[in-house]
């Protein structure tokens, strides 16, 4: 796909939307759980090769195709994201993601300079 997965501007940096693909960028689907993980996985690439920390990550938005998931990604997001320290989010529900996607992440994270 013809996107840059993160663009750096000052001390800030946009990720662009995650879904579970692999290295090669082929789809691998999965149960929500599974694709969640697979897609915060390729956020926290996109953050550390931008040269940041998922520690700086401030802003996450999560996409569903069912909002019936939700109970399972939460429980990831508590796992990634230690209470105190997790960052403001959104969720919603999509018509349709990138590849039949069940599961899309998109996010900010900013260097305190």
């Amino acid at each position: 796909m013809p996107i840059s997965h993160a663009v750096v501007v000052g001390n800030v940096c946009y990720v662009s939307g995650q879904v579970s693909v692999d290295i090669s960028g082929q789809y691998v689907p999965g149960s929500a759980r599974e694709e969640a993980e697979r897609s915060f996985a390729n956020f926290f690439a996109a953050v550390k090769a931008a040269g940041f920390s998922p520690h700086e990550i401030v802003f996450v938005d999560i996409a569903f195709v069912d909002l019936a998931d939700l109970n399972e990604v939460n429980a990831l997001f508590a796992d990634l994201f230690p209470e105190g320290k997790r960052p403001a989010r959104t969720i919603y529900q999509a018509a349709a993601l990138p590849f039949n996607s069940k599961i899309k992440v998109m996010g900010t994270a900013v260097k305190n300079e």
